[in-house]
């Protein structure tokens, strides 16, 4: 999942250079520098299905409408998710294939094996050690001093959870947020010294969870390992490290990145738009809105990739066998002609659950329940300790073109009144 940086100056303005197939919204620093709500409104605009022929990542079409982007991602048939799902392709002499990047029915057999982690029941088991973990750690907060809201509370409790989904050592669970940086680590973000560094890390993380996987065969359990390494269709997945390899990144990631950014963003959301905050403060019950909205709002995950299997035809342009087409979930979730006030926190909308941010078809996310699970308890137990978590400084954002987020949030606790 590493990408290259473009060398050019960043360019803030998107109407400052023509829509043509230099017109290039994959960039990190338009998120980095939270501007990029502009580059694509111009997309919606004026070139809904639009052609970039000109990137590091090679020519892409860029599908920025909601109703053109569930078109793409409800019909893979016509749009393959191989052999990978980010706009930048894998490396050759490093692939990591992974169940979310295949197509039907390897697509469908491997997910089947690890879902059922996520299902209700396991979801319900799991509320109480959620609900009691994340009271932890709030109540070990400072109150009336600035602290990293990331650090202190969305890192460290997501990692406490995808410790407990994998049953991986507790006192070693920072080693999953190491890790999940380093997959996603691009060249001038500083997590990484070189390529080969970050290669280095991941080859440890297979090492420990393949001794892990030896540790768990024939001893059939309910955390993911254990359940890849004891299912008939993936027993064999160890003794492929590359795809082992690229499941865990998948696993850890998707079980780490998008909710602690939500996490994040909540906060920043409800300090964005104090009349919400007001209104969340008198009504507790409203926490069941404000999960989803805020996934909408903030949309962890910008996009997903897919290749043309034929030429299609989407938003009236025809789109040939074996282009690259990302659909751009950060742009669909502030779709104005599908969406009311989309720019806007709202957390009382009266569908608030119709957003992109999970994907739609065989693809939609896995975790998606136990994401919203997580949000809403910690909502919960933030409103029954705390008046205000009050934003005191500027967010700094990750440098990326597929992880929307923070590194830091600077935040100050005021306690109930």
């Amino acid at each position: 999942m590493s990408e290259t940086t473009m060398t050019e100056e960043r360019i803030t303005d998107p109407y400052s250079i023509p829509l043509d197939g230099d017109f290039h919204v994959a960039r990190g620093s338009l998120f980095q520098d939270n501007v990029h709500e502009a580059w694509f409104e111009r997309l919606r605009t004026e070139a809904p299905v639009h052609y970039c022929e000109n990137s590091e990542f090679g020519a892409y079409w860029s599908v920025s409408k909601y109703e053109d982007i569930m078109f793409v991602d409800k019909n893979h048939d016509l749009f393959s998710s191989e052999p990978a799902i980010t706009i930048m392709d894998m490396q050759e002499d490093f692939p990591l294939p992974m169940f979310i990047a295949m197509d039907q029915p390897k697509h469908d057999v491997q997910r089947a094996t690890v879902s059922p982690a996520v299902q209700p029941v396991n979801l319900a088991k799991m509320e109480g050690l959620i609900r009691e973990r994340i009271g932890t750690i709030l109540d070990g907060l400072p109150i009336g001093e600035e602290f990293d809201w990331v650090d202190r509370v969305s890192i460290e409790l997501t990692t406490q959870m995808l410790a407990t989904l994998f049953d991986f050592p507790f006192e070693e669970r920072r080693k999953l947020t190491r890790w999940s940086d380093v997959a996603t680590s691009s060249p001038g973000d500083n997590t990484v010294e070189s390529e080969d560094a970050r290669r280095a890390e991941l080859y440890e993380c297979v090492e420990y969870f393949t001794r892990l996987w030896h540790e768990r065969v024939g001893k059939p359990g309910t955390d993911l390992i254990s359940m890849l390494a004891n299912a008939e269709s993936t027993k064999d997945l160890v003794n492929n490290p590359a795809e082992y390899l690229g499941n865990l990144i998948l696993l850890i990631v998707g079980g780490n990145d998008t909710t602690r950014n939500s996490i994040s963003g909540g906060v920043l959301a409800l300090n964005q738009f104090p009349a919400e905050y007001d209104k969340l403060r008198q009504d507790h019950s409203l926490i069941r809105t404000l999960v989803p909205e805020i996934i909408r709002w903030q949309t962890p995950l910008t996009h997903m990739r897919r290749v043309a299997t034929q030429d299609t035809e989407v938003g009236g342009k025809l789109i040939k066998k074996g282009d690259k087409v990302v659909m751009w979930y950060v742009s669909g979730n502030r779709d104005e002609t599908v969406i009311d006030r989309p720019k806007e926190l709202v957390i009382d909308r009266k569908k608030p659950r119709e957003h992109l941010s999970f994907g739609f078809g065989i693809h939609r996310c896995m975790g998606n329940r136990l994401a919203e699970m997580q949000l809403r308890v910690t909502w919960e137990e933030i409103m029954k300790r705390f008046e205000f978590v009050e934003v005191v400084g500027e967010p700094v954002r990750t440098l990326h073109t597929l992880i929307k987020g923070y590194t830091e949030l600077p935040v100050v606790l005021h306690s109930k009144k």
